[in-house]
């Protein structure tokens, strides 16, 4: 083979790479954004850039429009931490990174072939929407990419980036996704976007405040992360990737460290205040309890009262999901809800342990709740844990009342390990409303109510509020030293690392939607 055939592909290869050109690449840097080259660059491990289709382009014969190497989205393989990803970045420098079905098959191969692999697909998303040019063809390949999303779902994991516009069809395929990341102040996620809800509702609204990262990350849940920018946005896919498996016959990675299994931790005593009704932060607890204090939340700007992410105990990735009392007392809603549940589901698709920490006065109660369907989203997160058949450890810090103590992973629904600590209150409902109940006659006829309310809430506490009733029973296995929480952990998760648990055959479960 001569020289110049070789010198001709490296041409055409560079003249691919540059896109849509120089001056589109300078503009897409002037909005804060890298390129979809550079993008790869940061997230993938140094040099593992394999690319596949670089020489791709469109069939539109119906319009005169310019045939651009790649046709709006690199694709291929590469490596993260070591371990193999299967990827595609969208380039808005070509048509805007508008998909047309040469563009949309290429991210249809990329599924194919992560499937085949059994390895993590990632998608860089930073596109105009549909090719306008080529009509129901461009839709139909918009389809083709829900479908895949679907079909791979729980098989291997799927991480969407939103870094810049994504509307219209578009949104569904991040929707389907495991993880969605955005960008504060560069990408948007919409349905319809301004001009469009303008003419339809007279809504004025503009991009951020429709479905900016703010919207999506705070009030809608939607994003799972918002980062500042393009960077710090593909540095946290890599943390997130060291958590989780390959697909859903693989383990997640086991990361060692120097950590010890034993060590104990005294300040746990002092964080749960004297006051049951005082808040405190039970991300406090998590990292205490956790490898070397590293926890990586999922969805800390949505449903505060609430906690979930991953973290390592002696080198494990394991899951976390916690009441927050430091946020509406910790209890129950329907953002909470449809949070904790979602990342159960992802947990127990991809063998995942889950860690339960229980401080939960209830559902919240109220007409807002009850109209939005609180009962069936609530069911949600019961569904989850009670599905789930990956270990699943529960430990009870502080309260765990009514409905709220079965839902959060308790023995009833298959919970392995179930611990509680001395301050840990097991109830049907709070000492005050279960007294102002069981003792109505008693207090309508006390010639002190309020000094009669006082013995009998302190009757209560001590009868009922406590952990060992629920001990005697079985349905705690142990009551723990908090210091000793953490070894207590270790040793459960040891324990189940040959679980084999299973659900009944069926097509699939109805959860309620």
């Amino acid at each position: 083979m001569t020289d110049r055939i070789i010198k001709k592909l490296d041409e055409l290869k560079e003249q691919a790479r540059l896109g849509g050109g120089v001056e589109r690449i300078e503009r897409q840097h002037q909005a804060g954004k890298l390129t979809a080259r550079e993008r790869l660059e940061v997230l993938l491990d140094p040099a593992s850039f394999t690319e596949l289709d670089i020489f791709v382009t469109h069939r539109i014969h119906d319009f005169p429009m310019e045939k651009i190497p790649g046709d709006g989205v690199v694709t291929g393989y590469g490596t993260i931490h070591g371990r193999k990803v299967y990827l595609f970045s969208q380039d808005f420098t070509v048509f805007g990174g508008s998909l047309s079905k040469a563009h949309a098959e290429k991210i249809c191969k990329i599924m194919d072939l992560a499937l085949k692999a059994g390895v993590p697909v990632i998608g860089l998303n930073d596109s105009g929407g549909a090719r306008i040019q080529e009509g129901v063809v461009s839709l139909g390949a918009y389809a083709d990419i829900f479908l895949r999303n679907v079909l791979v779902s729980g098989v291997i994991p799927q991480i969407s980036a939103i870094m810049g516009p994504c509307a219209g069809g578009a949104v569904y395929s991040p929707a389907i996704t495991d993880f969605i990341f955005m960008c504060k102040g560069t990408s948007y996620l919409y349905v319809t976007g301004p001009k469009v809800v303008k003419t339809v509702t007279q809504e004025d609204v503009d991009h951020e405040a429709l479905g900016g990262a703010g919207v999506h990350s705070q009030q809608s849940g939607i994003a799972h992360f918002s980062e500042e920018n393009d960077i710090a946005c593909l540095e946290r896919i890599r943390e997130l990737m060291a958590y989780i498996p390959q697909n859903n016959r693989s383990e997640p990675p086991l990361i060692k460290n120097d950590d010890p299994a034993d060590r104990a931790s005294p300040a746990l005593a002092g964080i749960i205040p004297e006051n049951p009704n005082k808040p405190y932060d039970i991300k406090e607890v998590i990292l205490e309890l956790v490898d070397n204090r590293e926890f990586l939340e999922v969805h800390a700007d949505y449903a505060k009262n609430i906690v979930v992410g991953f973290a390592r105990l002696h080198g494990r990735s394991v899951g976390i999901v916690a009441n927050q009392p430091d946020a509406l007392a910790g209890v129950l809603d329907i953002d909470a809800s449809l949070k904790g549940a979602r990342f159960v589901r992802f947990c127990d698709s991809f063998n995942i342990p889950l860690i339960t920490l229980v401080d939960v006065p209830g559902f919240l109660p109220g007409t807002d709740q009850e109209w939005h369907g609180i009962i069936k989203h609530g069911a949600k997160l019961l569904y989850a844990f009670a599905e789930a058949t990956v270990p699943k450890i529960t430990i009870i810090v502080r309260k765990a009342y009514g409905g709220a103590y079965d839902v959060m992973s308790s023995k009833h629904i298959r919970g392995d390990f179930n611990y509680a600590w001395p301050t840990a209150e097991i109830a049907v409902m709070g000492p005050q409303g279960a007294v102002e109940i069981i003792y109505r006659k008693e207090l309508e006829g006390a010639d002190d109510p309020e000094a009669a309310k006082h013995k009998f809430i302190e009757e209560y506490r001590e009868k009922f509020a406590n952990p060992y009733i629920a001990a005697q029973m079985g349905y705690i296995d142990d009551v723990i030293d908090p210091a000793q929480t953490r070894s207590v952990l270790i040793r459960s998760l040891e324990m189940l690392t040959s679980k084999r648990d299973a659900n009944p055959w069926r097509k699939h479960g109805n959860i309620p939607l």
